[in-house]
């Protein structure tokens, strides 16, 4: 069943859709959706935890309230996405571009944001963006599209496993 919602997703959207109205809580877990255009489509309660969309295209699509549990976005693009109430918990959007999309209170525990580029994404009202991995060529959007709390320039976590003594040698 989940194959086929996965290939309905990128072979016929209008069935998908009358689905997907019908069953609000679909199980896609796992699915590859590598290298493929997805457009204008309303994911909202869907749960993708551990699906791939390696090299993507994705752009307005809803994944309101998503699990989206250690999903690989890596280089992926993904424009006008709307990730609100999402769990991005373990997700990868390493060397991803994420343009003007909304992560309004959706859990970024554990993301990884590593080389990714965005700039232009809401992220001023995510939960645990501090608790996320980045690096010094992640481009950020401005100071007002962040948690208040949130320090970007701070890049060595719990996870670098540095030891403290080369933490305090890098400064």
């Amino acid at each position: 069943m989940k194959k086929d919602y996965a290939d309905m997703i990128l072979n016929n959207k209008t069935e998908f859709e009358k689905i997907h109205n019908e069953n609000n809580d679909m199980d896609i877990s796992e699915a590859d959706f590598s290298h493929s255009t997805i457009e204008d489509m309303d994911f909202t309660n869907v749960d993708f935890s551990g699906s791939t969309f390696l090299e993507a295209t994705i752009s307005n699509i809803d994944f309101t309230d998503c699990d989206l549990t250690s999903v690989d976005f890596s280089r992926a693009t993904l424009t006008e996405c709307n990730f609100s109430g999402s769990i991005l918990n373990g997700t990868n959007f390493n060397y991803a571009t994420v343009n003007y999309c909304n992560f309004s209170e959706a859990d970024m525990a554990g993301c990884n944001l590593s080389e990714a580029n965005l700039e232009n994404s809401d992220f001023s009202t995510s939960e645990n963006l501090d608790s996320c991995r980045f690096d010094e060529s992640t481009i950020w959007p401005e100071t007002e599209k962040l948690p208040e709390d949130f320090d970007c320039t701070y890049n060595y976590d719990l996870s670098s496993l540095r030891e403290e003594d080369e933490q305090s040698e890098m400064y």
